[in-house]
Protein backbone atom coordinates (compact mmCIF):
# COMPACT_ATOMS: atom_id res chain seq x y z
CA UNK A 1 0.00 0.00 0.00
CA UNK A 2 1.72 3.23 -1.10
CA UNK A 3 1.75 6.03 1.38
CA UNK A 4 1.38 9.99 0.15
CA UNK A 5 3.77 11.96 2.12
CA UNK A 6 3.15 15.73 1.60
CA UNK A 7 6.53 16.44 3.95
CA UNK A 8 9.04 15.28 2.25
CA UNK A 9 11.25 15.11 5.53
CA UNK A 10 8.70 12.10 7.07
CA UNK A 11 10.01 10.25 4.15
CA UNK A 12 13.13 9.31 6.37
CA UNK A 13 10.72 8.35 9.39
CA UNK A 14 8.91 6.66 6.72
CA UNK A 15 12.08 4.40 5.97
CA UNK A 16 13.04 3.91 9.60
CA UNK A 17 9.57 2.63 9.84
CA UNK A 18 9.51 0.16 7.35
CA UNK A 19 13.04 -1.29 7.93
CA UNK A 20 11.63 -1.98 11.13
CA UNK A 21 14.07 0.82 13.43
CA UNK A 22 13.23 2.59 16.33
CA UNK A 23 12.10 5.82 16.18
CA UNK A 24 14.60 8.70 18.07
CA UNK A 25 13.17 11.51 19.82
CA UNK A 26 14.06 13.78 17.07
CA UNK A 27 11.69 11.67 15.31
CA UNK A 28 9.01 12.13 17.77
CA UNK A 29 9.17 15.66 17.48
CA UNK A 30 9.35 16.23 14.11
CA UNK A 31 5.85 13.89 14.22
CA UNK A 32 4.42 16.49 16.97
CA UNK A 33 5.85 19.22 14.26
CA UNK A 34 4.56 18.32 10.80
CA UNK A 35 2.00 20.09 9.06
CA UNK A 36 1.26 16.43 7.07
CA UNK A 37 -0.77 15.24 10.12
CA UNK A 38 -2.32 12.80 7.26
CA UNK A 39 1.16 11.61 6.62
CA UNK A 40 1.97 10.43 10.25
CA UNK A 41 -1.61 8.73 10.80
CA UNK A 42 -0.64 6.90 7.46
CA UNK A 43 2.30 5.67 8.55
CA UNK A 44 0.30 4.70 11.82
CA UNK A 45 -1.83 2.90 10.11
CA UNK A 46 0.41 0.35 8.44
CA UNK A 47 1.94 -0.09 11.63
CA UNK A 48 -1.39 -1.09 13.84
CA UNK A 49 -2.12 -2.88 10.15
CA UNK A 50 0.71 -4.94 10.34
CA UNK A 51 0.48 -6.05 13.85
CA UNK A 52 -3.76 -6.28 14.24
CA UNK A 53 -5.07 -6.50 10.59
CA UNK A 54 -8.40 -4.79 10.64
CA UNK A 55 -9.08 -6.54 13.97
CA UNK A 56 -10.35 -3.63 16.77
CA UNK A 57 -11.04 -5.40 20.16
CA UNK A 58 -13.26 -3.96 23.05
CA UNK A 59 -14.37 -5.74 25.77
CA UNK A 60 -17.73 -5.59 28.04
CA UNK A 61 -16.57 -4.23 31.60
CA UNK A 62 -18.16 -2.37 34.41
CA UNK A 63 -16.24 0.28 36.49
CA UNK A 64 -16.53 0.64 40.47
CA UNK A 65 -14.89 3.50 42.29
CA UNK A 66 -14.97 1.73 45.97
CA UNK A 67 -14.24 5.00 47.58
CA UNK A 68 -13.33 8.68 46.58
CA UNK A 69 -11.35 9.81 49.81
CA UNK A 70 -7.90 10.39 48.60
CA UNK A 71 -4.90 11.65 50.37
CA UNK A 72 -3.26 13.17 47.36
CA UNK A 73 -4.20 17.00 46.00
CA UNK A 74 -3.44 16.26 42.07
CA UNK A 75 -4.39 19.09 39.77
CA UNK A 76 -6.78 17.51 37.45
CA UNK A 77 -8.98 15.59 39.88
CA UNK A 78 -12.58 16.47 39.86
CA UNK A 79 -13.17 13.16 41.99
CA UNK A 80 -11.38 13.15 44.85
CA UNK A 81 -13.00 14.44 48.57
CA UNK A 82 -11.44 14.84 52.13
CA UNK A 83 -12.27 12.48 55.08
CA UNK A 84 -15.97 13.87 56.42
CA UNK A 85 -16.60 16.00 53.49
CA UNK A 86 -19.28 16.34 51.79
CA UNK A 87 -19.96 13.60 48.79
CA UNK A 88 -17.20 11.38 50.45
CA UNK A 89 -17.99 7.64 50.40
CA UNK A 90 -16.51 4.06 51.11
CA UNK A 91 -18.12 1.34 50.12
CA UNK A 92 -18.17 -1.30 52.90
CA UNK A 93 -18.48 -5.16 51.10
CA UNK A 94 -22.21 -4.73 50.66
CA UNK A 95 -22.87 -1.68 49.51
CA UNK A 96 -20.24 -2.82 47.11
CA UNK A 97 -21.92 -5.94 46.05
CA UNK A 98 -25.23 -4.47 45.59
CA UNK A 99 -23.20 -1.08 43.51
CA UNK A 100 -22.22 -4.09 40.90
CA UNK A 101 -25.63 -6.35 41.52
CA UNK A 102 -27.74 -3.56 40.46
CA UNK A 103 -25.55 -3.13 37.15
CA UNK A 104 -24.32 -6.93 36.36
CA UNK A 105 -24.81 -9.08 33.60
CA UNK A 106 -23.57 -11.77 32.93
CA UNK A 107 -21.24 -10.70 29.62
CA UNK A 108 -19.14 -8.64 31.67
CA UNK A 109 -15.68 -9.58 31.60
CA UNK A 110 -13.97 -7.56 33.93
CA UNK A 111 -14.28 -5.04 36.90
CA UNK A 112 -12.03 -2.31 36.57
CA UNK A 113 -11.21 -0.67 39.94
CA UNK A 114 -9.97 2.31 40.48
CA UNK A 115 -10.29 4.59 44.04
CA UNK A 116 -8.83 7.28 46.06
CA UNK A 117 -5.93 6.82 48.44
CA UNK A 118 -7.91 6.76 51.16
CA UNK A 119 -5.54 6.68 54.54
CA UNK A 120 -8.97 5.95 56.82
CA UNK A 121 -9.28 2.26 56.15
CA UNK A 122 -6.53 -0.50 56.32
CA UNK A 123 -4.83 -2.17 53.56
CA UNK A 124 -6.91 -4.76 54.71
CA UNK A 125 -10.27 -3.00 52.75
CA UNK A 126 -8.29 -2.99 48.99
CA UNK A 127 -7.59 -6.58 49.55
CA UNK A 128 -11.41 -7.33 50.64
CA UNK A 129 -12.87 -5.71 47.99
CA UNK A 130 -10.55 -8.29 45.52
CA UNK A 131 -11.59 -11.08 47.51
CA UNK A 132 -15.18 -9.75 47.77
CA UNK A 133 -15.95 -9.54 43.76
CA UNK A 134 -13.86 -12.79 43.69
CA UNK A 135 -15.68 -15.16 45.65
CA UNK A 136 -19.40 -13.39 43.97
CA UNK A 137 -18.26 -13.16 40.71
CA UNK A 138 -15.85 -15.60 39.98
CA UNK A 139 -15.75 -15.30 36.08
CA UNK A 140 -15.26 -11.51 35.88
CA UNK A 141 -11.22 -10.53 36.16
CA UNK A 142 -10.20 -7.53 38.54
CA UNK A 143 -8.43 -4.95 36.88
CA UNK A 144 -7.56 -3.01 40.23
CA UNK A 145 -5.39 -0.16 42.17
CA UNK A 146 -2.96 1.75 39.89
CA UNK A 147 0.92 1.78 39.81
CA UNK A 148 0.44 5.22 42.16
CA UNK A 149 -2.07 3.35 44.24
CA UNK A 150 0.48 -0.10 45.01
CA UNK A 151 3.27 2.88 46.38
CA UNK A 152 0.14 4.15 48.38
CA UNK A 153 -0.35 0.76 49.94
CA UNK A 154 3.21 -0.02 50.61
CA UNK A 155 2.96 3.04 52.40
CA UNK A 156 0.22 2.37 54.44
CA UNK A 157 0.82 -1.47 54.98
CA UNK A 158 4.87 -1.06 56.06
CA UNK A 159 5.25 -3.91 53.16
CA UNK A 160 7.20 -3.33 50.32
CA UNK A 161 5.96 -2.65 46.30
CA UNK A 162 6.22 -6.69 45.96
CA UNK A 163 4.88 -7.40 49.45
CA UNK A 164 2.02 -5.28 48.57
CA UNK A 165 1.68 -6.67 44.66
CA UNK A 166 1.74 -10.35 46.40
CA UNK A 167 -1.06 -10.19 48.43
CA UNK A 168 -3.12 -8.32 46.32
CA UNK A 169 -2.40 -11.39 43.66
CA UNK A 170 -3.35 -13.56 46.27
CA UNK A 171 -6.25 -12.07 46.91
CA UNK A 172 -7.25 -12.73 43.10
CA UNK A 173 -5.52 -9.44 41.10
CA UNK A 174 -5.58 -9.94 38.34
CA UNK A 175 -4.34 -7.38 36.23
CA UNK A 176 -3.36 -3.54 37.07
CA UNK A 177 -4.52 -0.64 35.06
CA UNK A 178 -2.56 1.99 33.96
CA UNK A 179 -3.47 4.88 35.63
CA UNK A 180 -1.30 6.58 38.03
CA UNK A 181 1.23 7.49 35.35
CA UNK A 182 0.28 10.75 34.35
CA UNK A 183 2.94 12.40 32.55
CA UNK A 184 6.25 10.26 33.58
CA UNK A 185 8.80 13.13 34.06
CA UNK A 186 9.31 14.79 37.77
CA UNK A 187 8.89 18.11 37.02
CA UNK A 188 5.29 17.65 35.49
CA UNK A 189 4.50 15.39 38.87
CA UNK A 190 5.71 17.89 41.14
CA UNK A 191 3.35 20.38 40.17
CA UNK A 192 0.14 18.00 39.17
CA UNK A 193 0.23 15.22 41.57
CA UNK A 194 2.75 16.02 44.10
CA UNK A 195 1.69 13.51 46.73
CA UNK A 196 1.53 10.64 44.30
CA UNK A 197 4.34 7.79 43.26
CA UNK A 198 7.23 9.14 41.05
CA UNK A 199 8.50 8.62 38.20
CA UNK A 200 9.98 5.63 39.41
CA UNK A 201 7.81 4.14 42.04
CA UNK A 202 5.32 3.98 39.02
CA UNK A 203 7.73 2.13 36.85
CA UNK A 204 8.65 -0.11 39.96
CA UNK A 205 5.03 -1.15 40.83
CA UNK A 206 4.81 -2.48 36.52
CA UNK A 207 8.28 -3.87 36.36
CA UNK A 208 7.32 -5.95 39.65
CA UNK A 209 4.27 -6.46 38.76
CA UNK A 210 5.52 -8.31 35.28
CA UNK A 211 8.23 -9.93 37.12
CA UNK A 212 5.25 -11.74 39.62
CA UNK A 213 3.56 -12.43 36.32
CA UNK A 214 1.24 -10.21 35.67
CA UNK A 215 0.19 -8.47 32.32
CA UNK A 216 -0.60 -4.76 32.87
CA UNK A 217 -1.74 -1.24 31.17
CA UNK A 218 -0.25 1.72 31.13
CA UNK A 219 -1.70 5.54 30.32
CA UNK A 220 -0.76 9.19 29.79
CA UNK A 221 -2.44 11.99 30.71
CA UNK A 222 -1.91 14.81 28.28
CA UNK A 223 -3.01 18.17 27.25
CA UNK A 224 -2.07 20.38 30.67
CA UNK A 225 1.38 21.90 31.45
CA UNK A 226 3.53 18.94 29.73
CA UNK A 227 5.58 20.15 27.03
CA UNK A 228 5.34 17.44 23.86
CA UNK A 229 9.01 16.53 24.85
CA UNK A 230 7.72 15.29 27.83
CA UNK A 231 5.41 13.10 26.01
CA UNK A 232 7.87 11.47 24.47
CA UNK A 233 9.94 11.08 27.39
CA UNK A 234 7.04 9.85 28.87
CA UNK A 235 7.03 7.25 25.90
CA UNK A 236 10.41 6.20 25.69
CA UNK A 237 10.72 5.38 29.36
CA UNK A 238 7.31 3.07 29.35
CA UNK A 239 9.18 1.37 25.77
CA UNK A 240 12.61 0.92 27.68
CA UNK A 241 10.37 -1.50 30.20
CA UNK A 242 8.79 -3.05 27.88
CA UNK A 243 11.87 -3.89 26.28
CA UNK A 244 12.71 -5.68 29.68
CA UNK A 245 9.56 -7.16 30.70
CA UNK A 246 7.15 -7.27 28.07
CA UNK A 247 4.46 -7.27 30.27
CA UNK A 248 2.44 -4.33 29.09
CA UNK A 249 -0.99 -5.17 26.66
CA UNK A 250 -1.60 -1.50 25.59
CA UNK A 251 -1.08 2.14 25.77
CA UNK A 252 -3.83 4.23 26.22
CA UNK A 253 -3.73 7.88 25.97
CA UNK A 254 -6.37 10.11 27.21
CA UNK A 255 -6.75 13.38 26.90
CA UNK A 256 -6.66 15.89 30.13
CA UNK A 257 -10.56 16.45 30.95
CA UNK A 258 -11.52 20.14 32.33
CA UNK A 259 -13.08 21.03 35.50
CA UNK A 260 -16.26 21.23 34.17
CA UNK A 261 -18.56 19.76 31.51
CA UNK A 262 -19.42 23.33 30.29
CA UNK A 263 -15.79 24.67 29.82
CA UNK A 264 -15.74 26.27 26.61
CA UNK A 265 -13.71 24.40 23.62
CA UNK A 266 -10.04 26.54 24.53
CA UNK A 267 -9.87 24.61 27.85
CA UNK A 268 -9.84 20.91 25.78
CA UNK A 269 -7.81 19.27 23.98
CA UNK A 270 -8.40 19.78 20.27
CA UNK A 271 -9.16 16.88 17.64
CA UNK A 272 -5.82 17.42 15.79
CA UNK A 273 -4.24 16.93 19.29
CA UNK A 274 -6.10 13.94 19.82
CA UNK A 275 -5.48 12.27 16.38
CA UNK A 276 -1.83 12.89 16.38
CA UNK A 277 -0.80 11.92 19.93
CA UNK A 278 -2.54 8.44 18.87
CA UNK A 279 -0.58 8.28 16.02
CA UNK A 280 2.72 9.03 17.39
CA UNK A 281 1.79 6.33 20.23
CA UNK A 282 1.76 3.49 17.71
CA UNK A 283 4.94 5.02 15.65
CA UNK A 284 7.22 5.52 19.26
CA UNK A 285 5.52 2.45 21.20
CA UNK A 286 6.61 -0.06 18.38
CA UNK A 287 6.77 -2.55 21.59
CA UNK A 288 3.26 -2.65 22.46
CA UNK A 289 0.05 -4.58 20.70
CA UNK A 290 -1.99 -2.10 21.26
CA UNK A 291 -2.83 1.28 21.25
CA UNK A 292 -6.12 2.10 23.19
CA UNK A 293 -8.63 5.24 21.86
CA UNK A 294 -10.29 5.91 24.93
CA UNK A 295 -14.07 7.27 24.02
CA UNK A 296 -14.88 8.16 27.57
CA UNK A 297 -12.16 11.20 26.91
CA UNK A 298 -12.71 11.55 22.97
CA UNK A 299 -16.07 11.30 22.34
CA UNK A 300 -17.36 7.92 19.86
CA UNK A 301 -16.73 9.77 16.71
CA UNK A 302 -13.23 10.91 17.00
CA UNK A 303 -12.28 7.14 18.12
CA UNK A 304 -13.79 5.97 14.88
CA UNK A 305 -11.30 8.42 13.21
CA UNK A 306 -8.94 6.91 15.57
CA UNK A 307 -9.27 3.68 14.18
CA UNK A 308 -7.28 4.59 11.14
CA UNK A 309 -4.68 6.16 12.96
CA UNK A 310 -2.96 3.62 14.81
CA UNK A 311 -5.48 2.57 17.27
CA UNK A 312 -6.25 -0.81 17.75
CA UNK A 313 -8.84 -0.65 20.76
CA UNK A 314 -11.48 1.18 22.00
CA UNK A 315 -11.89 -0.44 25.14
CA UNK A 316 -15.40 -1.05 26.34
CA UNK A 317 -19.23 -1.06 27.47
CA UNK A 318 -18.35 0.88 30.82
CA UNK A 319 -21.46 0.65 32.91
CA UNK A 320 -20.35 3.71 34.41
CA UNK A 321 -17.53 6.16 34.58
CA UNK A 322 -17.01 8.39 37.45
CA UNK A 323 -13.51 9.89 37.26
CA UNK A 324 -13.23 11.66 33.92
CA UNK A 325 -16.73 12.54 34.42
CA UNK A 326 -16.14 13.90 37.75
CA UNK A 327 -14.06 16.29 35.59
CA UNK A 328 -16.35 17.81 32.38
CA UNK A 329 -15.70 14.26 29.94
CA UNK A 330 -18.69 15.25 27.57
CA UNK A 331 -19.49 11.25 26.39
CA UNK A 332 -22.03 9.30 28.47
CA UNK A 333 -21.36 7.24 31.42
CA UNK A 334 -21.77 4.02 29.11
CA UNK A 335 -22.65 2.79 25.56
CA UNK A 336 -23.91 -0.88 24.47
CA UNK A 337 -22.40 -3.49 23.11
CA UNK A 338 -24.43 -3.00 19.96
CA UNK A 339 -23.27 0.31 19.58
CA UNK A 340 -19.67 -0.51 19.53
CA UNK A 341 -19.60 -2.93 17.45
CA UNK A 342 -21.67 -1.20 15.23
CA UNK A 343 -18.91 2.36 16.01
CA UNK A 344 -16.37 -0.13 14.43
CA UNK A 345 -18.37 -2.23 11.78
CA UNK A 346 -19.15 1.47 10.48
CA UNK A 347 -15.47 2.29 10.11
CA UNK A 348 -14.81 -0.62 7.64
CA UNK A 349 -13.22 -3.01 10.74
CA UNK A 350 -13.91 -6.40 12.10
CA UNK A 351 -15.50 -6.32 15.98
CA UNK A 352 -13.51 -8.59 18.27
CA UNK A 353 -15.40 -8.49 21.70
CA UNK A 354 -12.25 -9.89 24.23
CA UNK A 355 -11.11 -10.20 27.52
CA UNK A 356 -8.39 -8.49 29.68
CA UNK A 357 -5.90 -10.38 28.36
CA UNK A 358 -6.94 -9.77 24.46
CA UNK A 359 -8.04 -13.43 24.13
CA UNK A 360 -11.02 -13.22 21.31
CA UNK A 361 -14.67 -13.77 22.81
CA UNK A 362 -16.41 -13.45 19.76
CA UNK A 363 -15.76 -12.14 16.57
CA UNK A 364 -18.92 -10.16 15.22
Amino acid sequence: MGIMLTDSKLQSIADKISNGERLTMEDGMYLFETPDLLGVAQLANQVNMKKNGDNVYFIQNMYINPTNVCEANCGFCGFKRKPGQEGAYTMDSAALLEYVDKRWNENIREFHIVGGHNTEVPFDYYLDTIRTLKKHYPNASVKAYTGAEIEFFSRISGLSMKGVLEELIKAGLDTLPGGGAEILTERYRAKMSPDKASTDQWLEAHEIAHNLGLRTHATMLYGSIESKEERLIHMDRLRQLQDRTNGFMVFIPLAMQPRSVNAGIKRRTTAYDDMRTLAISRLMLDNFDHIKAYWINIGVQLTQMALTFGSSDIHGTLIEERISHAAGALTSQGITRDELIHLIKSAGKTPIERDTFYNIVKTY
